[in-house]
């Protein structure tokens, strides 16, 4: 299933990774958006990009992306995420990537996560396992908080926090832990290079096409108190095995 939508999502996947390569690395303005959050030329010209090619493949669909909001309504919504880790392309830093995302009825069903500074592409339709550069890829089989590598967006989330104590206590109780921010540390899991990955709070843009992922590779992605997600919600993502451990550290 979602094949057809899947096989889309890499066409535009591959010309954001023209845009955003084509800039990556050279002289660029940075400006900020009225919440200061960073925005970059290829922020907006992938976004136009989405929007276009989707208005022409699937006129019928709802897109929802970063920079534009919501046009549409329709129960299939493209979600779009043009530069997902702005700062670290405005940096420098390979860790960045285009998401693309399909939900139906809120349901993430179809995903490509393109990193091309990374020279990686993680993909999964509903029904059709997760791939990462055309090679399937699965969760980690890690059972406990003394084996796992735990990763994390930032420090500054979580110290000073009302869940410092059980940050913590994570990194105390974890064989490893990294902060691997952004796309990269849920890719991580999905790909059984880490066991769990957690973030105070996302944007839908930023889960959609990442949560489609990791469930075809069989990870789990939830809230912290084991919600749905939502947007702006906390979002925990393990291989599974970890995820209730985890919830009951979390949930205070």
């Amino acid at each position: 299933m979602f094949e057809k939508e899947l096989a889309f999502a890499g066409e535009l996947a591959d010309r954001a990774g023209e845009i955003a390569m084509s800039i990556f690395g050279h002289d660029f303005e940075v400006m900020s958006k009225p919440d200061q959050t960073p925005v970059t030329e290829a922020d907006l010209k992938i976004e136009a990009l989405a929007r276009e090619m989707i208005g022409e493949r699937f006129p019928n669909d709802a897109i929802l992306g970063e920079e534009e909001g919501m046009t549409g309504s329709a129960d299939r919504i493209w979600v779009i995420d043009p530069i997902d880790g702005t700062k670290n392309f405005a940096d420098g830093i390979q860790i960045w990537a285009t998401l693309i995302g399909l939900a139906v009825e809120g349901v993430p069903v179809a995903g490509v996560v393109a990193a091309p500074a990374l020279g990686e592409r993680y993909e999964a339709a509903h029904g059709s396992g997760a791939r990462l550069n055309g090679d399937s890829i699965r969760v980690s089989k890690t059972e406990s908080m003394p084996e796992a590598l735990v990763a994390y967006g930032g420090l500054e989330a979580w110290l000073g926090g009302p869940r410092e104590d059980a940050f913590k206590g994570m990194v105390e109780d974890a064989r490893r832990t990294r902060g691997l921010g952004d796309f990269w540390g849920h890719m991580l899991v999905a790909r059984g290079a880490a066991d769990a990955m957690i973030e105070p709070e996302l944007r839908t843009w930023d889960t959609v096409a990442v949560q489609a992922i990791v469930e075809e590779s069989g990870g789990r992605m939830t809230t912290f108190v084991g919600e749905q997600l939502s947007d702006r919600s906390s979002v925990l993502t393990t291989n599974g095995r970890l995820h209730d451990e985890l919830m009951k550290r979390l949930a205070g």
